[in-house]
C-alpha cells in the first residue's frame, strides 16, 4: 500500500544515493517532475545539510523531459538485449551456443566432431 510519506521516503533515499555517488558534484538546481514526494524529500535533505541552502528544487513537467528524450535512442538499442521474450527463445539460443562451442572445441583439438 502506497502512502505520501512512503513516497517521500523513497524520494529521499533516491536523492541521497545520487548525491553520494563519487562522480556527483553539489548541485545548484535539481529539476524534477511534478511528483508531490520530491519537495518533502528535498526539504529533509536541506535540513540535515546534505544539500546546501542555496540549492533550489525546480519542479517542471517539461524541463525534465529534455533529459528523458536525450537517452531514448540509447534505451532503444539497449532494451532488446536485456532479456529473452520467451523461455523457448532462451532455450534455443543456449542450445545453439553449446552446440557451436562443442564443435569449435572438437575442431581445435583435432577430434572428429
Amino acid at each position: 500500500m502506497l502512502s505520501p510519506s512512503r513516497d517521500a521516503d523513497a524520494a529521499e533515499r533516491f536523492f541521497r544515493q545520487v548525491l553520494q555517488a563519487s562522480h556527483t558534484l553539489t548541485p545548484r538546481v535539481i529539476t524534477v517532475d511534478k511528483n508531490a514526494a520530491y519537495p518533502p524529500a528535498f526539504d529533509a535533505l536541506q535540513q540535515d545539510s546534505t544539500l546546501p541552502e542555496t540549492c533550489r528544487l525546480r519542479q517542471c513537467k517539461y524541463l525534465n523531459n529534455v533529459v528523458e528524450q536525450d537517452h531514448r535512442f540509447v534505451k532503444r538499442r539497449v532494451n532488446p538485449g536485456l532479456g529473452f521474450g520467451a523461455f523457448h527463445t532462451a532455450q534455443r539460443t543456449i542450445h545453439r551456443a553449446i552446440n557451436i562451442g562443442c564443435r569449435t572445441f572438437h575442431w581445435r583439438a583435432g577430434w572428429p566432431g
